[in-house]
């Protein structure tokens, strides 16, 4: 990675959260970048093209003619994709993201990895915002764009780095998670379930790979686990970090928060630590989720020696992450929001919260299976309990699901019987068009449609507000 500022880099999957924000990295260091991708969606399509760079649809061998000086693969990319066996067959020197981002862009700076199966973005957002407000210029990568920073990427002007670390395989060519590349100095364990079904066996085998990122927590480094998740509390032990703290709601945590208020305009809390009261401290964004969230952020600034008076106005100021609880608009009193949520967890506490959020109001809860987890079978049943308590479900047919086998296939047709089994007014469609009509039938003036789904859902959220206007 000794290249000359000018040269030109390729990243193949490019408008993966964290390549695009590498992609913008390497551009504000002076690289020529061009980058191919087969699906690419917003809002990372849309800061690529801002940042002028221009995306190669589809995989093929002639998007590596005029051939680059060096290429970053994506985990998107199978051994035998087109495109990547002309970058064998050509010889061109090539790395991974992780790798990448560790020895290029993080190289010696203290390493904030932000980790665990839920809320990494907005966690990562937050302590960004925190470091940015307490004068520290740290660089930072992100797997989505914070509203505050309008990009989803940073370099570095001074000694910190935040990193959202992901436990998805790092290449086909390194199978470790991505975190193992980060350098973890400073870490947040916010939950560890089972996910990643197409690289994860099961539970064991994911509580395994945060198990290696334990194990690189330096002596002189610093764990904040999440004491309401049992899988974080057992995975702590393994840390011999001498700042090995816990944070949440229960009692016995090191950092404990305390809830002063919650409704439609934010919540307020306080965090508790050894006989100190810190705060409090007022955010625009809600949520018993995002409160823990903020209880990490809160515990890591005080570590790490961030003044309360900056603290505070980080939180306040924090306006939260696009496509989370995003609010899209209110046509004709329709209020209508964006969320990632696809892990049943995130799903059942996003509803929960936006239903707690907008009391007396109905919320229709649309939602499209498109993650590789959540297009199979395993959280089939997970489903039913995670919409349980919803006023009203509308939900998509699973995303393309022609590699996975006919067994092991999420059926939501399967999910709208069980939950009309439960006593919950429920509906599947075939996709974003038949929604949106019915949503126009259906939804009055004072009712809140939240819309769930980890990619682009074929365009429902303009089709949407189009049409309630």
């Amino acid at each position: 990675m000794d290249l000359k500022p000018g040269s030109h880099i390729h990243l193949m999957g490019i408008c993966g959260t964290a390549m695009a924000s590498l992609a913008g990295l390497l551009k504000d260091r002076g690289y020529k970048i061009t980058g191919s991708d087969m699906n690419p969606y917003p809002p990372m399509s849309t800061q690529l093209e801002s940042l002028g760079i221009n995306i190669q649809k589809g995989y093929k061998a002639e998007n590596l003619h005029p051939k680059p000086d060096f290429v970053i693969v994506g985990n998107v990319i199978s051994a035998n994709n087109e495109e990547a066996q002309e970058l064998v067959k050509l010889g061109i020197p090539y790395t991974s993201l992780p790798k990448a981002m560790g020895e290029f862009i993080i190289e010696n700076r203290e390493s904030i990895v932000i980790s665990g199966t839920h809320g990494k973005t907005t966690t990562t957002s937050m302590m960004s915002w925190v470091a940015e407000n307490a004068g520290k210029k740290p660089g930072f990568l992100i797997g989505g764009i914070p509203k505050n920073f309008s990009q989803s990427f940073k370099n570095p002007e001074g000694d910190l780095f935040v990193i959202e670390g992901d436990e998805y395989d790092t290449a086909f060519f390194d199978k470790v998670p991505k975190f193992v590349h980060y350098k973890p100095k400073h870490v947040v364990l916010t939950s560890v379930e089972f996910d990643h079904a197409d690289i994860y066996k099961d539970l064991q085998a994911v509580k395994d790979s945060f198990a290696k990122l334990m194990h690189l927590i330096p002596v002189e480094g610093t764990l904040l686990a999440c004491a309401e998740d049992a899988n974080v509390m057992e995975l702590r032990k393994l840390c011999k970090a001498k700042n090995n703290f816990t944070y949440g709601f229960k009692a016995d945590a090191d950092f404990r928060a305390k809830v002063l208020f919650q409704n439609e305009k934010g919540v307020g809390f306080e965090v508790h630590h050894k006989g100190e009261i810190m705060g409090p401290y007022n955010m625009q964004i809600t949520g018993d989720y995002n409160i823990l969230n903020a209880t990490a952020v809160v515990a890591m600034s005080k570590i790490l020696g961030f003044s309360e008076n900056r603290i505070q106005i980080a939180m306040e100021s924090f306006e939260g992450v696009k496509r989370r609880q995003e609010i899209l608009g209110e046509p004709n009193g329709i209020l209508v929001i964006e969320d990632f949520a696809h892990h049943p967890t995130a799903v059942r506490e996003t509803v929960k919260g936006i239903q707690k959020k907008y009391p007396g109001r109905k919320v229709f809860s649309v939602f499209e299976p498109r993650s590789a987890t959540s297009r199979r079978k395993v959280f089939q049943k997970d489903y039913v309990e995670a919409f349980k308590g919803s006023h009203e479900v509308m939900l998509a047919k699973a995303f393309d699901q022609s590699k996975i086998d006919a067994e092991n296939r999420f059926s939501s047709h399967e999910l709208i019987s069980d939950l009309k089994a439960s006593g919950v007014t429920a509906e599947d469609f075939d996709g974003a068009d038949q929604i949106v009509a019915a949503l126009k039938a259906r939804a009055k003036r004072g009712d809140v449609i939240l819309i769930m789904s980890n990619g682009g859902f074929d365009g429902i959220y303009t089709k949407l507000m189009r049409a309630l206007e």
